[in-house]
């Protein structure tokens, strides 16, 4: 499996590239600017703050080896959405979308949300539900998987 940082990373590289090369709106600078530095705060915020929620209960960070889980953390970020470190990358690559201004740039987004989903987030929740049992269950039920 790809690390979801480096996924990412890569589809931002494509999502230069595309830009360079297609139509880029219009849009006024300064709130292009402005839209783009609040979405790619956001999204470091929260990727942030589930990585200190994560070590606050001493369980791994590593989403290859979630049967390492030690605890389901309900905390922090996690109290509004099941994924937020993937939802912060998500944000991010939103806030480069913007940044760049060229609409095809938004397809970045779009194919980090459908690869995490299905290469990332399925696998995690399986292992997850043979972990924690009813208690994750019961978290599912309470917090959706993005927002």
């Amino acid at each position: 499996m790809i690390p979801p940082p480096v996924v990412a990373l890569v589809l931002a590289a494509g999502m230069w590239g595309v830009a360079k090369v297609s139509v880029r709106l219009a849009w006024a600078s300064p709130g292009r600017v402005g839209v783009a530095g609040a979405l790619f705060a956001l999204g470091v915020l929260c990727a942030a703050s589930a990585a200190v929620a994560f070590r606050r209960w001493n369980t791994t960070i590593n989403p290859h080896k979630p049967e390492e889980s030690r605890s389901l953390v309900r905390s922090g970020p996690f109290r509004f959405t099941r994924n937020p470190m993937y939802l912060g990358l998500l944000t991010v690559l939103l806030g480069w979308a913007a940044w760049l201004g060229a609409p095809w740039s938004l397809l970045g987004p779009v194919v980090f949300f459908l690869y995490i989903q299905r290469f990332q987030i399925a696998p995690e929740e399986r292992v997850l539900v043979e972990k924690f049992g009813e208690e994750y269950q019961q978290y599912r039920r309470a917090v959706r998987r993005w927002l």
